[in-house]
């Protein structure tokens, strides 16, 4: 049974499967969800779901100033160093603190603007205006995630995004019951004010000191530090949901709000299956290469990772493709028109999970150049191409566009990261 010994010390492993459980069980719940949602609200209300939800990945990163991956690499490096961690919290909290009140400032002064702009009418102002009251708490949420991150509590964190995920999807529901697509929209908002109060009920016997006896307070080596995460993020952050909002206005002017829709709709599906990577990112990614010092080391870990990871998605990808009419007719009944748009989608998922998990060395090493680099060529591409091939594919365009610009992002990050070990050795 030497093998079962093998599993159990492989803690990449670990993390796998105890994200699998959460994940099986979120995908669940996500099937009937988007089921219910795609047959209520229909393509224009997917489409406007989708600019909302770009906009809290934005909010979600500015209210902490983008400090999370750096968060979890030097909680990682410092958990068993309490003076440390101290510092860094005290530090986290002026950036949470600034990057919040701004938020808040912003979305109270702008709401029926961005009601106007993004929602076609004054109606959902009230959208914004309750972002801007929880604002505060979507930068503890996004802090204290970090500090479950860096320790890698593996099993805490998976009960913390399954109960905060089924408590979300009640209030989804209960959202579309009461008020359509307004409540629909206004209960994703309070979404990282669930998940805060869920993490500080399940983990806040290690929070507690942290919330209780820290104030906010500067400390120029981990606040100088810290500012190039906020850098790092801001350019991905920001970037690529701004590209996506843009691209399913490009799409509803170009073609139609159904095309929209469906564009949406796979890359909701993209977005579900791609959650599992992102949390072991987090968790295993980020913490394995801080400690790593040599190119040797380095490859070592991150063909484990292919070993460990590559198989498992790309057996299920494969799948999705096979039943790919049977998944839309399960998740997105009427959306017939997205089905050719999971060729390149899941092809460009694959490349782009390689190619990213290369590219956590940017984060993990502060590679601030060679990641804002990277990105913006990414972004580039995308865009670049979108715009390009929309007009000749259609929406198919989008997708093909999102396979390209993987391929030659992955074959950038490693030309990159090989200069780095041949000036490092």
């Amino acid at each position: 049974m030497s093998w079962i010994k093998g599993l159990k010390a492989n803690f990449l492993l670990r993390v796998v499967s105890a994200n699998s459980l959460v994940i099986a069980i979120r995908l669940t719940i996500t099937l009937a969800i988007q089921r219910i949602l795609a047959k209520s609200l229909e393509e224009y209300g997917i489409a406007k779901i989708g600019d909302l939800r770009n906009i809290m990945a934005m909010l979600t990163s500015f209210t902490s100033m983008g400090i999370f991956n750096g968060m979890v690499k030097f909680v990682s490096q410092n958990e068993n160093e309490p003076s440390q961690l101290k510092e860094l919290l005290s530090t986290s909290y002026i950036f949470a603190l600034f990057g919040s009140l701004i938020s808040s400032l912003v979305l109270a002064v702008f709401a029926e603007t961005f009601s106007v702009w993004f929602f076609d009418g004054p109606d959902f102002a009230d959208v914004f205006y309750i972002l801007a009251v929880i604002a505060p708490a979507i930068g503890l949420q996004r802090i204290f995630n970090a500090v479950v991150h860096g320790m890698s509590r593996v099993k805490k964190y998976a009960i913390i995004e399954l109960v905060a995920y089924i408590i979300s999807a009640i209030l989804t529901l209960a959202g579309l019951y009461f008020n359509h697509l307004k409540g629909v929209l206004l209960a994703i908002s309070i979404g990282p004010f669930i998940q805060l109060l869920t993490l500080v009920f399940i983990f806040g016997k290690t929070l507690k000191p942290l919330i209780t006896s820290i104030k906010p307070k500067w400390h120029g080596h981990f606040g100088n530090a810290l500012l190039a995460f906020t850098l790092m993020s801001f350019v991905s952050n920001i970037l690529l949901n701004s590209v996506e909002i843009y691209l399913r206005e490009v799409l509803e002017r170009s073609l139609n709000i159904n095309e929209a829709g469906y564009w949406t709709a796979i890359t909701n599906i993209s977005k579900n299956y791609m959650v599992f990577s992102t949390a072991l990112f987090s968790l295993y990614v980020i913490p394995k290469f801080a400690k790593i010092t040599t190119g040797l080391d380095f490859k070592t870990e991150v063909l484990h990772i292919y070993k460990t990871l590559l198989p498992l998605f790309g057996v299920g990808m494969l799948l999705i493709f096979v039943f790919r009419d049977f998944v839309v007719q399960l998740i997105y009944p009427n959306f017939e028109g997205m089905e050719p748009l999971f060729k390149w989608q899941l092809l460009g998922d694959f490349v782009r999970l390689a190619a990213v998990v290369v590219a956590h060395q940017f984060l993990a090493k502060k590679m601030i150049r060679s990641f804002i680099a990277s990105e913006i060529v990414s972004m580039i591409l995308f865009f670049g191409l979108s715009v390009i091939l929309i007009p000749i594919f259609g929406t198919e365009g989008v997708v093909m566009s999102h396979f390209v610009r993987y391929v030659i992002y992955f074959g950038f990050v490693l030309l990159l990261i090989q200069r780095h070990f041949a000036r490092t050795a």
